[in-house]
């Protein structure tokens, strides 16, 4: 292997407004991003008019038509300018140890994004963006919640910056950065959109919306005869059914996963394209979503929490088995634990959570600390021992008196795992088992290293 390039200690998300140095060479965006910015200006008359759409329509009422025309083409042109200048003092660069990018006109910003730091370079593409050619880059750094991005680029360009990127967060000598190419991938899981379809139709969240947005309107108009409210109520049901079944679908269709040296790559979309990887070693979390419809099938989803990043699906829906094999891609030397090897609370919990406390469960490996709830729609959680940051246990007064408590895992991905209603015996004995589980789960964890 290549001698790794040193890194130095710029800082994360700094901004100034220092030149760039003599001899780094500074590129701009694609032609075509004036016209993402352009309508800016636009959206703004809009918001105001429909601030005010009265007062809109008759100062409207008032103007002449050359005066209307002139105001719209200045609007045009103002949007055109702004987009242009927006683009003509953005320039971004690439330096031994971060990516700069520097922006504005009149006051001018300057991130310096470390690449140290960067865990995934996303490639997004929407529809519009496909028409033309270009595609965007969204960066995941460690400690952000908020990615950056460089919209847009070519594809050609895009592939290439994100190779770079990527060859130089793993360590490769900065001459050698732009030759190493994007790492090769073999395919783990292709789901078929018919099985896709067929998913999502036995989801029960879209039809318990699109019932309610037939039933729940029609009560208000027997009862108020008022045509805003039936409407004001109906479209956010609407909306919400059809983003969680034909927005599903459209989001997640021809979904793949593949293994590369930089982690598990993900491609999806109908009409938006997304490129995204699951960097390595920053799993917090696994889910095993497995909804009632979906058992006779043995179909399950599984979902991720990753430090730092928005990537929340890793596969939407695959035979159980199929999806197991992906985990172990995102877990190494991790096992999915069966139904039966899951531990139920005792019986007296039924008096705290009456019926649905059947669906709680626990099972703690050499490996993960995996609690499961859900009665209807399963959810078994898994969390490496080496990425739980605390453990405790909570226990209201009614638990007290049954003598059950719950167990608190917290990740670092700020999201908390809980195995409910365990005896208060054993929550003591899993309080302190887990907290020295993962003690030796950090001493013996593998670095988080990319291409290793």
């Amino acid at each position: 292997m290549r001698e790794p390039a040193k890194t130095g200690g710029a800082g994360l998300g700094n901004l100034d407004g220092a030149p760039a140095p003599s001899g780094l060479r500074e590129r701009r965006l694609h032609p075509v991003t004036p016209l993402r910015r352009a309508w800016a200006p636009v959206a703004i008359l809009v918001g105001l008019a429909f601030h005010d759409p009265d007062g809109t329509q008759r100062r409207l009422s008032e103007l002449t038509a050359l005066t209307l025309a002139l105001g719209v083409l200045a609007v045009i042109v103002g949007g055109a300018l702004y987009g242009f200048l927006s683009w003509w003092f953005t320039h971004f660069a690439v330096t031994e140890t971060e990516l700069r990018i520097r922006t504005g006109l009149l006051f001018r910003r300057t991130a310096h994004i470390r690449l140290d730091r960067l865990q995934a370079v996303d490639v997004t593409q929407p529809l519009a963006a496909r028409i033309v050619g270009v595609t965007k880059l969204k960066l995941d750094v460690v400690g952000t919640e908020k990615k950056d991005e460089l919209a847009y680029l070519s594809e050609k360009d895009a592939a290439a910056l994100r190779a770079e990127l990527l060859a130089r967060a793993a360590g490769f000598a900065p001459e050698t950065a732009r030759d190493v190419g994007e790492a090769p991938v073999r395919n783990l899981l292709h789901v078929q959109p018919r099985m896709l379809a067929v998913s999502l139709l036995l989801t029960g969240a879209p039809w318990v919306l699109l019932v309610a947005a037939l039933v729940v309107p029609t009560v208000l108009w027997l009862i108020t005869h008022n045509a805003w409210t039936v409407i004001a109520t109906a479209l956010p049901m609407l909306g919400g059914a059809f983003a969680s079944s034909v927005g599903r679908f459209v989001a997640e269709y021809d979904w793949r996963v593949g293994e590369s040296p930089d982690g598990l790559r993900i491609d999806h979309g109908l009409l938006d394209k997304a490129h995204e990887t699951v960097p390595p070693g920053r799993v917090q979390t696994v889910r095993v979503v497995e909804p009632l419809l979906w058992r006779r099938f043995g179909w399950v989803r599984v979902e991720l929490d990753v430090a730092g990043s928005s990537n929340s699906v890793l596969v939407p829906v695959a035979p159980r088995p199929v999806a197991e094999s992906v985990i172990s891609q995102v877990l190494p030397g991790v096992r999915v634990p069966a139904a039966d090897e899951l531990s139920r609370p005792p019986s007296r919990a039924a008096w705290c959570v009456p019926v649905w406390w059947h669906g709680y469960g626990l099972a703690v490996t050499d490996a993960v600390f995996a609690a499961r709830h859900g009665l209807l729609r399963r959810r078994l959680s898994l969390v490496p021992h080496a990425k739980v940051q605390s453990v405790r246990v909570g226990q209201g007064p009614w638990q007290r008196f049954k003598g059950v408590a719950d167990v608190k895992v917290d990740t670092g991905a700020n999201k908390t795992v809980t195995a409910r209603l365990r005896s208060a015996s054993e929550a003591a004995d899993l309080l302190h088992g887990q907290a020295e589980r993962s003690r030796t789960g950090r001493r013996e964890a593998r670095p988080d290293r990319w291409m290793a």
